[in-house]
């Protein structure tokens, strides 16, 4: 499993209605299809690939959240590969209310299979955790885009700046995300975790990454290349959205 991606925030607003303290409408959201052009992600045994699946769903749940009126921005709409610290920019700049990292997962052992939502933390919540960030850091460690280490000034930088009311925001959203993507199917839930991974440190608002199956899995490989189960995996994700939206706006007063 490697992956670029639903994961945490400092900022948020976006051109919405404002309310008397100045706090923006839930109404833009960013959606980050992991991987792309020569950064395929994981494969699939039937040689699915990872970025396919990630574009694939990303792009029907922006039709979807259009459908609702929402604005929608994309770090990618094609297969390309965007650099780490370009898809930052694109949701920093867009000054949204969420940000969604959506990946597939692998394992060596093939019969492992579910879906897990993360947030960010700086120490991996367990040791599977810490593995996936640690694959999908991988795609990442160039001069120009590093991971920081803990002796690194910007890792203690980053520590500070995720203590914040979007630590809270983007819990939560897990919880509602992995509430909904693991309720498809009888025990595919394998909980929400946290993680270094690097694409969530530099994004200013709430953020998730979304790990919705395990394209190591054969059976599940196959569930992936579905439009059905992708159409399954499009709603879950769309109904914890609406439902974290709503929750947004009403914190914020606003109705």
């Amino acid at each position: 499993m490697m992956a670029l991606v639903l994961v945490i925030s400092f900022g948020g607003g976006a051109n919405g209605a404002e309310n008397s303290i100045g706090e923006d409408r839930f109404d833009t959201i960013v959606l980050d299809a992991g991987h792309g052009g020569r950064d395929l992600g994981a494969l699939g045994p039937g040689g699915l690939q990872e970025k396919e699946v990630s574009l694939a769903l990303a792009l029907a749940l922006e039709k979807k959240l259009l459908d609702r009126g929402l604005k929608v921005v994309m770090t990618r709409r094609e297969d390309i590969y965007i650099p780490l610290e370009q898809r930052t920019s694109i949701a920093n700049d867009a000054r949204a209310d969420l940000f969604l990292s959506i990946h597939a997962n692998a394992s060596r052992d093939s019969d492992v299979d579910g879906t897990e939502t993360y947030f960010l933390s700086l120490k991996a919540s367990d040791e599977d955790a810490q593995r996936v960030a640690d694959a999908e850091n991988l795609a990442f460690e160039t001069a120009e885009e590093r991971v920081p280490v803990p002796e690194d000034p910007l890792f203690h930088i980053l520590g500070d700046l995720i203590e914040t009311e979007h630590l809270m925001e983007s819990s939560e959203f897990a919880g509602m995300a992995q509430t909904q993507m693991g309720g498809l199917e009888k025990g595919s839930s394998r909980g929400v975790k946290q993680a270094p991974f690097v694409v969530l440190m530099g994004v200013q608002m709430p953020a998730s990454l979304l790990e919705v199956g395990f394209i190591s899995n054969p059976k599940e490989e196959k569930k992936l290349r579905s439009k059905k189960h992708q159409a399954k995996l499009v709603e879950a994700i769309l109904v914890s959205v609406d439902d974290f939206g709503k929750r947004y706006d009403a914190r914020r007063g606003i109705r």
